[in-house]
């Protein structure tokens, strides 16, 4: 079987979703800090937040994932956030005391900056 090349097999990301084990905790983490507004209709096992283009959500773990003890769940994975100011968003989580883990600075993709996001995850935003 090959892959022919005049289409790619896929097109990219249709759907985020990060496994957290306090599913409200981590909902009210993006919410409060960085202003996510929850979708209109979630599954029972996820809070699907209004995003666009791609939609993004925390859910419960599938079955067989045990986030036990892992500090930083989603080692080697780098998720970039679009916001408008990334300066604003730095200050306000840094007065919020989210641990910010490095300061702002120039991207091919503006201003940005990476911070410790619900239960661990590393976040980058990026923009503005």
């Amino acid at each position: 079987m090959s892959i022919t090349t005049d289409r790619p097999a896929i097109d990219g990301p249709s759907f985020v979703a990060l496994q957290v084990r306090d599913l409200e905790a981590a909902a009210l983490f993006c919410e409060e800090h960085l202003g996510l507004r929850r979708a209109a209709v979630s599954p029972p096992h996820a809070v699907v937040f209004d995003t666009k283009p791609t939609p993004f959500a925390l859910r419960a773990p599938l079955p067989g994932v045990d986030l036990g003890d892992i500090a930083r769940p989603g080692l080697g994975v780098v998720m970039w956030f679009r916001t408008a100011d990334a300066h604003a968003l730095h200050d306000r989580l840094v007065a919020a005391g989210v641990e910010v883990l490095t300061p702002v600075t120039a991207s091919p993709f503006g201003p940005m900056f990476s911070f410790v996001g619900p239960e661990g995850y590393v976040l980058t935003a990026h923009g503005g």
